[in-house]
């Protein structure tokens, strides 16, 4: 013979539930539930939908992070963009570099399309062997070596246009001694494939058009 026992129920303390389908449920009162078209949670693309503003008080991890017509981002500390050499981070509009007391170090002006620097400094190469061959982004080369010397510039194309390259005798004394500049093969300084550097501290300042190297 089955036995049946009584089970009690209140059903005042039943939590009821509202909302549209997919919809992240929130308390909205004693014992009851709803949810909102604004907050919704969509199980066929696994993507969670809010439609407003979230507020995070700790911290947001994610594998990919996309954002869309933001106004303004307002950041403290350091932060780092990328994390291998092939990225590539573009931006429009102009863009400003700043110390923390608002001193302008760099800017980018895209009106204009020229960039001001409050101070620059470019790669120092000291050239100490007679034999020596410049490679990008070689900028400026001291020669200390005081014998003969030559130096092989590489390709223009290797540089690209407007490229700058700055070779300049930094040895106390040079007696009789050359530094010669030899252009790579298929580039030339000039017009020539060599341009020799005679006297006392004698210097050249080279652009690239993209072809060949000019002296200004």
């Amino acid at each position: 013979m089955a036995r049946f026992r009584w089970a009690y129920v209140d059903c005042t303390d039943q939590v009821t539930h509202a909302g549209p389908t997919g919809s992240v449920q929130f308390l909205t009162g004693s014992n009851a539930t709803s949810g909102s078209a604004r907050f919704l949670f969509m199980t066929a693309s696994n993507t969670l939908h809010l439609t407003g503003t979230l507020n995070v008080s700790g911290t947001i991890s994610a594998s990919h992070y996309h954002i869309k017509n933001v106004t303004e981002i307002d950041a403290s500390g350091s932060t780092f963009f990328g994390d291998s050499n092939d990225d590539l981070h573009i931006r429009t509009g102009s863009m400003s570099v700043g110390t923390s007391g608002n001193t302008i170090i760099l800017r980018v002006d895209n009106t204009t399309e020229a960039v001001t620097v409050r101070g620059f400094g470019g790669l120092y190469e000291p050239v100490t062997v007679t034999s020596y061959t410049a490679s990008a982004p070689s900028y400026i080369m001291g020669v200390q070596n005081s014998a003969n010397v030559r130096i092989e510039i590489p390709s223009a194309s290797t540089y690209g246009s407007g490229a700058l390259l700055i070779v300049k005798d930094e040895a106390s004394s040079r007696a009789g001694t050359d530094i010669v500049l030899s252009a790579a093969y298929g580039t030339a300084i000039d017009g020539g494939n060599s341009y020799t550097l005679t006297g006392s501290n004698p210097a050249i300042s080279l652009y690239s058009n993209g072809a060949n190297w000019f002296v200004f």
